[in-house]
């Protein structure tokens, strides 16, 4: 089956939103939102092989907060969008983009969530070892493939190391969720000119919830 369709790419972005908009909240208080957001946004790294976009986060539930962070994005009101958010994404698209051109990137991004896979047998996916080693993968694999997307917050919050890395591995999770939508027809130019029957999907996929 094919997945080049809106639905399946309203799930992709607002996937997108949801990690963004989870690091704008962890960089300004230092704690996730919505601990369930959280989980999916960081289990979605890991389902490489799933048969659905909508499987890869586990259904509509765990993205309210990015179907919720999407309308807020995409509804033409200034007081709604969230700047920080818009950056973030921007930001993930563009290193998404890096990412797909560099096959062998590509291939070691591979070997990598392979072995954190391997981890979550024993670990859950909010552990400090399995959070240390996706900001390490991050670091080490995403980070300098374009422009380095620029956190802002609480200083204080920002400091914390744990929070570092909460922040990497959900801009991870971001960077995962761009390569999906790209993979399934996403398009800038979509967002300009479907936005309200984007907006319609949106409101059916909150009802699904």
């Amino acid at each position: 089956m094919s997945y080049h369709d809106l639905p399946s790419r309203c799930i992709a972005f607002a996937a997108m939103c949801q990690a963004a908009y989870q690091v704008d909240k962890l960089a300004c208080t230092g704690n996730v939102p919505n601990l369930k957001a959280f989980e999916t946004s960081l289990l979605s790294i890991m389902r490489v092989d799933s048969d659905s976009p909508l499987d890869v986060f586990g259904g509509y539930s765990g993205l309210e907060i990015g179907f919720k962070s999407m309308q807020s994005q995409l509804n033409g009101n200034n007081q709604g969008r969230n700047m920080q958010v818009t950056k973030y994404i921007i930001g993930m698209l563009a290193l998404e983009k890096k990412l797909t051109q560099d096959q062998t990137v590509c291939a070691q991004l591979g070997e990598r969530i392979n072995q954190v896979q391997h981890q979550l047998a024993h670990a859950n996916i909010d552990d400090d070892l399995i959070l240390s080693n996706l900001n390490l993968i991050y670091k080490d694999l995403i980070s300098d493939l374009g422009p380095k997307i620029q956190v802002n917050g609480n200083p204080a919050c920002l400091q914390q190391e744990r929070t570092q890395h909460k922040i990497r591995a959900l801009l991870l999770a971001g960077v995962r969720a761009a390569v999906l939508w790209r993979q399934i027809g996403g398009q800038r130019r979509q967002l300009l000119f479907s936005r309200k029957v984007i907006l319609q999907q949106i409101e059916q996929n909150l009802r699904r919830i």
